[in-house]
């Protein structure tokens, strides 16, 4: 089983008190794999319906983010592979 990886990177190196700072959290599971299941429903008289699927993911990864000052991270958006957080400087 391999480690999920991460990688991170702040818009700017330093901030002012009171500046917006944004947080970009790249991350993966190489052992995460998605399933889909595909559905058809048939009546009693043998009519079938159209195949219908949905994708899950297993046991997807989660992000949460916190530092050492105690400042409040806002997640903004998470594609499953790419997280963004903000917070106050």
């Amino acid at each position: 089983m391999a480690a999920p990886t991460v990688t991170a990177s702040l818009d700017a190196s330093t901030y002012a008190p009171g500046e917006p700072m944004t947080l970009t959290v790249g991350y993966a599971d190489p052992d995460t794999r998605p399933v889909t299941v595909t559905i058809v429903l048939t009546d009693a008289d043998g009519n079938s319906s159209a195949p219908v699927r949905v994708t899950a993911v297993i046991d997807p990864l989660g992000v949460e983010v916190a530092d050492d000052s105690g400042r409040a991270w806002t997640r903004v958006s998470d594609t499953g592979t790419t997280a963004v957080y903000r917070a106050v400087a």
